[in-house]
């Protein structure tokens, strides 16, 4: 056999030579991976309003989710992640990655304090502090049942001293590490568990006749 004539591959199997062939760590073929937190915030300062969407659509849903925790009102929120993002897109270049600090963490930061910031001013009550009348059917027994017990819940966690209801909204409500929520609140991890502990024997306290009577707490 002449060893100048090399054998084709079959249609259809890559050639091991063939570097065109190799695997490209699980990516498919000609995709790219998203650009990191650090990537998209050193486009943002040079005014890539593509990075910021990039950077916005994946925080801003969490972001949202937490700042509904602390104030209990969707608008309000909404307002709390608009002011946030915004300071990224203004403060983009300032942040200096170092590995250490994590954009997610600062963002909860920002929430958070605009979130205790809004809780501070004086409250409006409109439209949407006003009840629905309740449903007449047999099974709204239950529904309404269980809308008073999270009702109960929330004023016991509202009460609660600010420090401590941040703490459990973000290590019980938001699932974070209490490192995470020590960094984000400027916090020592220990003091964090200490706050969450006199929170879990004040909301005990408070909630146990709701406990008693309905068992759901």
């Amino acid at each position: 056999m002449d060893e100048s004539v090399q054998p084709k591959p079959r249609a259809g199997v890559a050639s091991a030579s063939d570097p065109a062939a190799a695997p490209m760590g699980g990516l498919v073929a000609g995709q790219l991976p998203e650009p990191g937190d650090d990537a998209l915030l050193a486009r943002i300062a040079q005014g890539d309003r593509q990075a910021f969407a990039l950077l916005a659509g994946r925080h801003a849903p969490k972001a949202m989710k937490l700042a509904q925790r602390i104030l209990g009102n969707a608008a309000d929120a909404d307002e709390v992640v608009q002011e946030a993002l915004l300071r990224v897109w203004t403060g983009a270049k300032n942040w200096i990655p170092d590995g250490r600090a994590r954009f997610s963490t600062w963002l909860h930061r920002v929430v958070v304090n605009l979130c205790v910031d809004r809780r501070r001013r004086p409250a409006f009550a409109g439209l949407e502090g006003i009840p629905e009348p309740p449903d007449p059917t047999p099974s709204a027994v239950n529904v309404m049942a269980r809308q008073q017990t999270a009702k109960l819940v929330s004023q016991a966690l509202a009460e609660l001293p600010e420090r401590q209801r941040l703490a459990v909204t973000l290590c019980y409500y938001e699932e974070r590490s209490a490192a995470d929520a020590a960094q984000i609140l400027s916090l020592s991890v220990s003091a964090v568990e200490s706050l969450l502990a006199r929170a879990r024997r004040a909301l005990r306290a408070r909630l146990s006749g709701v406990v008693q009577d309905t068992g759901e707490v």
